[in-house]
């Protein structure tokens, strides 16, 4: 049977999703966690991702077991362990370390439209990712990613452009993420016969 998404967003049951606000025609697959997290219309993560802190947009395809604001530990401290900053969980009379987590607080990751994110990857805190981007499977990106590039690899590095910088450049402007539903759907067709070169032909002439 087909699953039918719509204006409210499609959240399993087995998933978590505190503080965070999604868009229309969303979906959070099995078992995925997000925290502080805004993601936009039409986006979807697949089962057991997790994402903290994170601006994510339109039309992004995050699969299996995506780790999205991978948090750091304070490796300047004495200890790594979270016992320093989560310390109401070890003893009594104390506080959480407010300083530490607006420190992670301040390393936002940020995803633009139309990124396809591969399984198990992770995405380290502070990096953007630029529109139409991909990211191969199992890469850990730990740098900003350009719009309409692939990379891959631990550490993520560039493999190559998905398209020519001019054609880049011109889809952005065209910015097609942005159509109403009406409109998605009437330009369905092209959507699925024409490639990039055609499509903005048609659309950006």
């Amino acid at each position: 049977m087909t699953k039918k998404l719509g204006l409210e967003p499609l959240i399993h049951p087995g998933a978590s999703v505190n503080n965070s606000t999604l868009g229309r025609y969303t979906e959070v697959g099995e078992r995925c966690r997000l925290d502080e997290v805004e993601m936009d219309d039409y986006s979807y993560i697949e089962r057991d991702g997790a994402a903290w802190c994170a601006t994510i947009g339109k039309f992004a395809n995050i699969a299996a077991a995506v780790r999205i604001n991978a948090t750091n530990h304070p490796m300047w401290r004495a200890t790594l362990h979270h016992f320093t900053y989560r310390a109401a969980s070890y003893f009594d009379g104390v506080d959480n370390d407010h300083d530490f987590f607006a420190w992670r607080r301040e390393n936002r990751v940020t995803i633009g439209h139309d990124v396809w994110i591969g399984h198990g990857a992770t995405l380290l805190p502070g990096v953007t990712v630029g529109d139409g981007a991909v990211i191969g499977a199992g890469a850990v990106v730990s740098k900003d990613v350009e719009p309409y590039t692939i990379v891959g690899g631990v550490p993520a590095k560039l493999i190559r452009e998905r398209f020519p910088k001019t054609v880049a450049e011109r889809m952005q402007t065209l910015a097609w993420w942005d159509w109403d539903h009406d409109h998605l759907f009437a330009a369905l067709d092209d959507f699925r016969h024409l490639d990039a070169e055609q499509f903005l032909a048609k659309y950006a002439a």
